[in-house]
């Protein structure tokens, strides 16, 4: 067996199936694209910087958004919707805002679209019945049994969420749901100290259809307008949703305190590497994601032939076990090497690398990693066809 100081690669978990809805009947919608649109990202900043209270940021990034396509009445609903997680004073801080960009704009011959208001909702059923299914779809879990908790408690709130905030608020149909956990999550993220509720909506956005890849941006954006801690925070927060996520088969080895876990290959929903960072067709499959105190993961990563990595470096360096096929590695600096099936990989911490499959043939590794503040991989440039096509010598 060879052993390289060289490369391997991120990984990609990808959780659950996209929801959306009318403003009373919920639909499947399958994500096309692992990137956060520019629109998406204006909602990142304009939630994160009004859970904050920062007005001037808030006026200069709903003129970016509004720049971007955000409709008016698209940004009036995030802001709206913000006031189930941030309080009255900070939407109508936020509203006012907006108010005044609008008229900004206008005095500068800006023509926004305004676009379309929310449908009336028609359906006239049980509100706490209506609010009960809207939590099911959302999180993918039926609400049976006893309440617990909270909901125990204090039946009141229990109502109060299921009535207004899922069946009032989420029922509208200005924003789909998964732009609404994107609202509620950067929400969260730069408010802080709030981080079992942060940790809900996680789940939340990974069920309806956002990635790990599209969240790990999201913090992106928070990071540069609202600040590195409370992404970082956040970022911390995603890394533990992501190890106890995937469909996992418990074998009989356990004791009264811990079970071994055994997944089996094809039991995880597999995704496709974004066009971001990855040349040809690249199918990602997550293969396992240790617990706490442990920081190691790993997915099966299938190139096919002419598929590759762009360069890229890991904070905590790699792991990569070709499993079958044959591929290509390089280091910066160094040659491109041949990699089959029985190789592995190494790649230290940030090391500037790129792999993937020959020309002619496909290629499958796993990818064993660990993860520094739920951060695996840092992304660069994509590898140009005359760095690939390098003869090996």
């Amino acid at each position: 067996m060879k052993h390289f100081a060289l490369a391997t690669l991120w990984t990609l978990f990808s959780f659950g199936v996209a929801e959306s809805q009318t403003p009373s009947t919920p639909r499947k919608e399958t994500p096309i694209s692992q990137e956060l649109s520019a629109k998406q990202k204006s909602i990142v900043a304009i939630a994160g910087l009004t859970a904050k209270g920062d007005l001037a940021k808030l006026k200069d990034s709903l003129n970016k958004g509004l720049d971007a396509g955000l409709t008016i009445n698209e940004a009036k609903e995030v802001l709206v919707h913000l006031y189930a997680y941030t309080g009255f004073p900070r939407s109508l801080n936020g509203i006012n805002t907006l108010i005044a960009v609008v008229e900004d704009r206008k005095k500068r011959s800006i023509k926004d679209n305004v676009g379309r208001e929310a449908s009336p909702i028609k359906n006239v059923g049980d509100k706490y019945e209506r609010g009960k299914k809207v939590l099911e779809t959302l999180t993918g879990r039926k609400e049976t049994g006893p309440k617990t908790g909270f909901a125990a408690f204090s039946p009141e709130i229990d109502r109060f969420l299921k009535e207004h905030l899922f069946a009032d608020i989420f029922e509208r149909d200005v924003l789909k749901y998964s732009d609404r956990e994107i609202v509620t999550i950067s929400a969260l993220t730069s408010l802080g100290g709030v981080e079992p509720q942060l940790k809900s909506h996680l789940g939340i956005g990974l069920n309806v259809g956002l990635t790990a890849s599209q969240l790990g941006q999201l913090f992106s954006v928070l990071e540069e307008n609202v600040g590195k801690p409370e992404a970082d925070a956040g970022r911390k927060v995603l890394a533990e949703v992501a190890r106890e996520g995937g469909n996992k088969t418990v074998v009989e080895m356990k004791n009264e305190n811990s079970d071994m876990v055994l997944s089996k290959p094809g039991s995880q929903a597999a995704s496709l590497g974004p066009e971001q960072y990855f040349t040809g067709r690249v199918t990602v499959e997550p293969a396992f994601s240790g617990g706490e105190p442990s920081r190691v993961g790993a997915g099966r990563v299938t190139f096919e032939a002419g598929a590759r990595s762009a360069w890229h470096t890991h904070p905590l360096g790699q792991t990569l076990v070709v499993t079958n096929g044959v591929g290509w590695t390089q280091v910066e600096g160094g040659p491109k090497v041949e990699i089959r099936a029985g190789d592995v990989v190494w790649c230290p911490s940030n090391t500037r690398h790129w792999h993937g499959a020959t020309a002619t043939s496909s290629m499958t590794h796993i990818a064993i990693t660990e993860s520094l503040d739920g951060r695996v991989v840092d992304w660069m440039e994509k590898v140009s066809d005359d760095i690939y096509m390098v003869p090996i010598k």
